[in-house]
């Protein structure tokens, strides 16, 4: 099973070789989501040190 701090260097990989490419609008979707996933990754690891 995929844990979220892969799938967030996952889409951060994607999004540099959107950028590379040129597709900065696609770039910037997955840089978005790689954000959010880190964001969860460390809420979920706080409430799970906290509880």
């Amino acid at each position: 099973m995929v844990s979220l701090i892969q799938l967030a260097v996952i889409f951060l990989i994607l999004a540099l070789v959107f950028f590379m490419m040129g597709m900065r609008g696609i770039a910037g979707v997955t840089m978005d989501v790689a954000k959010w996933l880190v964001i969860i990754f460390i809420a979920v690891a706080i409430i799970m040190l906290i509880w």
